[in-house]
């Protein structure tokens, strides 16, 4: 362990000691926010090395995604438990040992499970991480540490693509997953040596009921939800009786969260306007966007018969976008108001799908690499000042809870997004090519891999490709309504915040 003394009061530079917990906390957040990328490159490879449909193998990303949003409201109560350090060594072990089991999965299934394993590790890496920075370098220096975490999170999605695609392609998809125990091992050894060591302290007691009713219920439902286009119908028992049980559990969660002391989501943060209006921005965005995101490394791989690792690459000019606005816009939007910030973000985002509604197996690479791009530019102008928007009228006391109900939200709703676009790219696959659906991207493989029906099949994936997108498009047209009520100025100092207006935190790009 070392120890650290603090710098100057009023100075904002890291001194040494800060920086070597810097050094930890980034390791972690590389690997947490890699492994929400480079999965999306190797779905192809994975849909036909298991031989199962697209509306199945995206749970290897919704089951992740379930799982992340599962554990972080647990762990700022963990984190007072049992201590920061403890904590975060923990979920280091959870990330390793899910990595390691799920680049040895034998089918599907077992690959999910493992997945999600990892995703309850990598859920309280970054919130974790966020925590034991933030108490290193003291409140005077929050912007300072937010840029050096800034850093991971906008290079993840230009990294994460390419570096999967590389390992399909050269390696092997388990090293997409075993890249992780060598940067976890010595994530681990330094955390043990560096991290201060903290004492648990008391807290409150943790609404596991409520846990046990919202994960399992929305798993549930977006599992009966997913089950729609292969039973044929929403009549069947294997849709309406998951949704149904899922919808069951999630209304039970509701009304007992406004009995309880200290609910797993503090509903009452909704009567805040500017929360409400923010959180239902952010849901219809993550739905849109995060679903498109899955889609896109496939339409490369399958549609124009790129491998995984230039289907990463072509990726790139989203990652490049996003870097350039995202500094820029979550200042703007704390002096300006989120809405003047988020609208024009969103017009750039629904002018770059347009591109992408119109797929053909020929369009111009440089038409979709600036669309890319364009849409890159609209999403680092969103994420950032929605989130900041549902935090600044906010009171201190509430910033905690709110912080872990806006996390919740965005992973929740991009898990939602990435099922609900996956089904219905499933269905239109099995539609065009006249087959089940489960064995839709499987009919659409061989043909487009037929020299005979290659020209034929590739247009016809396309097509599905498009309006999978148009789709995404209308769900992201959507999100205009609600962001045109967010705040058009910069809010005023809310009460109990002493004077400033707390930083968003890092939102994870998928």
């Amino acid at each position: 362990m070392s120890t650290q003394s603090p710098a100057a009061p009023g100075s904002d530079k890291l001194d040494a000691g800060v920086l070597k917990v810097a050094v930890v906390v980034i390791l972690g957040a590389i690997m947490a926010i890699l492994d929400t990328t480079v999965v999306n490159v190797a779905l192809q490879k994975l849909t036909i090395e298991f031989q199962t449909s697209f509306d199945t193998i995206q749970w290897i990303a919704t089951g992740y995604m379930l799982a992340l949003a599962t554990v972080i409201p647990v762990t700022g109560w963990a984190s007072d438990r049992f201590g920061t350090k403890r904590l975060y060594m923990t979920a280091i072990g959870l990330f390793l040992i899910g990595s390691m089991l799920a680049g040895m999965a034998w089918d599907v299934e077992s690959l999910i499970i493992f997945r999600v394993l990892q995703g309850f590790g990598g859920g309280m890496l970054m919130p974790a991480g966020m925590t034991i920075l933030t108490r290193a370098a003291g409140p005077h220096r929050i912007g300072r540490v937010m840029g050096v975490l800034g850093v991971p999170m906008l290079l993840g999605p230009i990294g994460g693509p390419i570096l999967g695609g590389w390992l399909v392609d050269a390696v092997s998809w388990r090293w997409i997953f075993y890249i992780n125990v060598p940067i976890g091992l010595i994530t681990m050894a330094l955390a043990w040596r560096v991290l201060p060591k903290d004492r648990p302290e008391p807290s409150e007691r943790f609404d596991f009921v409520g846990m046990l009713m919202v994960s399992p219920g929305l798993a549930a439902l977006i599992f009966g939800v997913s089950n729609i286009p292969s039973a044929g119908g929403v009549g069947a028992v294997e849709v309406w009786l998951p949704a149904l049980a899922g919808i069951g559990l999630l209304v039970a969660f509701v009304f007992r969260a406004n009995r309880v002391t200290n609910p797993l989501l503090d509903l009452k943060l909704f009567k805040n306007g500017s929360f409400s209006i923010a959180m239902v921005t952010m849901t219809f965005f993550c739905v849109a966007f995060f679903g498109a995101m899955l889609l896109l490394p496939t339409y490369f791989v399958l549609a124009r018969g790129e491998s995984a690792m230039n289907a990463g690459l072509l990726l790139a000019p989203q990652g490049f976008g996003a870097m350039l606005t995202m500094p820029i816009a979550g200042r703007f939007a704390d002096k300006i108001g989120a809405r003047k910030i988020v609208l024009p973000g969103l017009v750039l985002m629904l002018a770059g799908l347009i591109a992408f509604t119109q797929l053909s197996a020929t369009t111009p690479y440089w038409l979709l690499l600036s669309a890319l791009f364009v849409m890159g530019l609209g999403m680092g102008a969103t994420m950032m000042p929605i989130t900041s928007a549902a935090l600044q009228t906010l009171k201190s006391e509430d910033m905690a809870k709110a912080s872990t109900a806006t996390n919740i939200v965005q992973q929740t709703a991009g898990a939602i997004g990435a099922a609900v676009l996956s089904i219905i790219l499933a269905a239109l696959l099995a539609g065009k090519f006249g087959v089940p659906t489960a064995q839709g991207q499987l009919a659409a493989t061989a043909a487009v891999m037929n020299p005979a029906t290659h020209e034929a099949a590739s247009g016809l994936t396309a097509d599905a490709f498009s309006t999978t997108f148009l789709w995404s498009m209308i769900l992201l047209a959507l999100c205009l309504i609600p962001a045109a009520f967010l705040p058009k100025t910069k809010p005023a100092t809310p009460e109990g915040a002493d004077g400033e207006v707390p930083a968003a935190p890092p939102v994870m790009t998928h």
